[in-house]
């Protein structure tokens, strides 16, 4: 018989007043992690990510995307507008450990559930906002989706070939990242309390997160005065360090990340002179004779196949990877070697229930299972409520 597994945030509660993604993925990560995410919708369709499909779930109406979300949540529906629904997540809150909210900025002050108003009545919360441009500025009150602050924050910027528009990001990851910082703040501060007794303030904001991202380029603006190019797939510091396409046509990732990887990399490329040429041997020198070298390099890597040059590179003990499509990942004996997929319990109603991506954590090197799916909306109310 299999021993339960005992998570570390067991008997920590959490009040999840959020929708979209960032706010969703904190309460996400702490409920995968044990606590009791109560997460607190709205009565009119709930979190607005419940649509966003397709695809959809085995409901055939909630979308596959709020499942990965908000599994091992339980669903409340509040009406705060009301006062009397705001008393309510008071005294949800009388029992809760950490307040994590994503509302629109401005709104939690407007209807009375702020910081100073919260950690007021309830001194042992951690009370977390996610904001999208922080809680200081003249667009702290400005509202924000990961593509805006993509495009705000530099990094489209930097995205892309030299040649092409500022690229957007194929992943939310000024959304997935505040997520993960506010966790990161809400378990500190947990650990703080442990100490002093007392809750804490803790902000995110998708713009602090955008920053952070893109820091490399800010500090070598601010010391250089020169504005970071796009570089396409690869690098502005290592030479080579990006994709090339191989003679079947099928790209390949290069990263020699350092002088001997490169003098290996150079030799199983047909060029061992590479390693010693002045002009390439070490790393400022190849990176400022990048224009050469690069050229010179993609027309070796069309020589032979991609197959080829994976076997060859990888007995050298240089770095590399095939580009894979999410296809072709999804096949790969690591990806199954992960275990990263969870599968959802079959709610009451439904015939299935889906696959999703799991906490990329393991403890005691066993993955957290996901004991419940993702709820229906107030599918909780009574159940939570009613004890009060």
């Amino acid at each position: 018989m299999e021993v339960a597994v005992t998570l570390p945030l067991e008997g920590v509660r959490v009040i999840e007043v959020g929708q979209a993604l960032a706010g969703p993925l904190a309460g996400v990560l702490l409920a995968d992690m044990g606590a009791d995410v109560i997460k607190i919708e709205k009565p009119e369709g709930g979190d607005d990510a419940r649509i966003w499909g397709p695809p959809y779930g085995p409901d055939g109406e909630t979308s596959l995307y709020f499942y990965s979300q908000n599994r091992n949540k339980r669903s409340v529906v509040l009406d705060l507008k009301l006062a009397a629904d705001i008393e309510k997540l008071n005294q949800l809150c009388e029992t809760a450990d950490i307040l994590i909210q994503n509302l629109r900025p401005g709104v939690v002050d407007e209807i009375g559930i702020g910081p100073e108003a919260m950690l007021a009545r309830h001194p042992r919360l951690i009370y977390c906002s996610i904001w999208a441009f922080g809680y200081q500025g003249p667009m702290r009150l400005k509202p924000g989706f990961d593509p805006l602050l993509q495009a705000y924050g530099g990094m489209m910027s930097v995205t892309g070939r030299p040649e092409d528009p500022p690229t957007f990001c194929g992943a939310s990851i000024n959304d997935k990242a505040t997520g993960m910082f506010c966790t990161i703040g809400a378990l500190a501060a947990l650990r703080q309390r442990d100490r002093t007794g007392k809750g804490c303030l803790v902000d995110t904001s998708l713009f602090d997160s955008a920053l952070h991202w893109v820091e490399g380029g800010i500090n070598s603006y601010l010391a250089e005065g020169t504005v970071p190019k796009r570089h396409g797939t690869g690098g502005n510091v290592i030479v080579p360090y990006q994709t090339f396409d191989c003679a079947d046509g099928l790209a390949l990732c290069l990263a020699p990340g350092n002088d001997r990887l490169w003098a290996r990399c150079a030799v199983v490329l047909g060029h061992p002179d590479w390693a010693t040429d002045p002009k390439f041997a070490k790393s400022s020198a190849r990176v400022a004779n990048k224009a050469e070298l690069l050229p010179m390099i993609a027309a070796a890597m069309k020589s032979r196949p991609r197959a080829d040059w994976v076997e060859a590179l990888e007995k050298s003990g240089v770095p590399c990877s095939p580009v894979n499509d999410i296809g072709e990942l999804a096949a790969t004996p690591q990806f199954a070697a992960s275990e990263m997929m969870v599968q959802l319990p079959v709610r009451p109603g439904e015939p299935s229930a889906p696959q999703v991506v799991g906490l990329p954590i393991t403890f005691d090197r066993k993955r957290p299972i996901s004991p419940r799916s993702a709820p229906r909306l107030g599918e909780h109310t009574e159940e939570v409520l009613g004890k009060l």
